[in-house]
């Protein structure tokens, strides 16, 4: 798998591990942390964009599935460094795709973003059909990457499918830099710092907690769909909620700070998940106030690292 030095893809390798397969990592560690790595699994250090390593790795290991949630992830970075998204997620991507062509990969699952890919949506929630009109560079390349997915699946037989993640948080969530809200907020709260809230706080985002995205991606290792599944809860919580729950769980008495609202954010991100429910039987288990409190209690036990 590539990313699973990351905070998703370091959840699923460990179920993977737990589950009994083995798991083989490709990640050049520009956003994961050496320590999120399993113990038992291979590890590579090693960027998407080197096509000869990866060709390489593919040899060695005789991989039979591709768990892709390697990218460069950030909205704000893509609009200072567009090429280097393109680099990464498309030129990167089609490496793997390559790798998976001349090796008779049976399958792979790509972690796209359901938040970039659809834009400012036309309705909440939103489904599978609804048109890709993503607002910047990385969801462009997410859209675009989801396209060669297809392509390769038409033209040579390889199974995929595409998961558009909501706003994914939990265990192994980086609290530092541009890492999900949840993480950044509950950190700060726990440090006795400020909290700060960019714009009138009311994005609404769809919150799921990591293992229920998990479950997602293990239940695809055995299928492959050939098609796209939103894996959210179908519910918005807006930011404000967020920062309200979260001090109420840290017993967190200061109130927020407020800034200018980030270039390039949109203003609601809701995500039916019918498809998957319909298809697979998958739901959301984990509720906003249980996730947070995990999360939370994850935190406080790691904030050593």
């Amino acid at each position: 798998m590539t990313g699973g030095a990351g905070f998703i893809g370091s959840n699923i390798a460990r179920a993977l591990l737990h589950s009994g397969h083995k798991v083989v990592i490709v990640d050049d560690l520009s956003a994961g942390r050496r320590h999120n790595l399993p113990e038992s699994a291979i590890f590579y250090h090693l960027d998407i964009r080197d096509g000869s390593g990866l060709e390489q790795i593919f040899k060695d290991q005789a991989i039979e599935f591709v768990s892709h949630q390697a990218a460069r992830g950030d909205v704000r970075g893509s609009l200072l460094r567009p090429g280097e998204y393109v680099d990464v997620n498309i030129r990167g991507g089609v490496n793997i795709l390559e790798c998976c062509r001349k090796h008779a990969v049976r399958g792979i699952s790509f972690a796209s973003s359901g938040g970039c890919v659809y834009g400012e949506p036309d309705y909440v929630p939103t489904d599978e059909n609804h048109p890709m009109q993503p607002r910047d560079p990385y969801g462009a390349t997410k859209a675009c990457f989801e396209i060669y997915l297809k392509t390769y699946s038409q033209l040579y037989g390889l199974g995929y499918t595409i998961f558009r993640y909501p706003n994914v948080y939990g265990p192994y969530q980086d609290p530092y830099g541009e890492a999900g809200v949840i993480s950044i907020f509950a950190k700060a709260m726990l440090g006795g710092k400020p909290v700060t809230i960019n714009g009138d706080g009311r994005q609404l985002r769809d919150f799921v907690f990591v293992d229920d995205v998990v479950r997602a991606n293990l239940m695809t290792i055995e299928r492959n769909a050939n098609t796209t599944y939103n894996v959210g809860t179908g519910i918005g919580t807006d930011i404000n909620t967020i920062f309200e729950t979260l001090a109420s769980v840290l017993s967190y008495k200061a109130s927020a700070l407020r800034a200018p609202a980030k270039e390039g954010e949109v203003s609601r991100s809701v995500l039916s998940s019918n498809r998957i429910r319909a298809d697979w039987g998958w739901r959301p288990s984990i509720g906003l106030r249980e996730g947070l409190e995990r999360t939370v209690a994850f935190i406080r036990e790691h904030e050593k690292d």
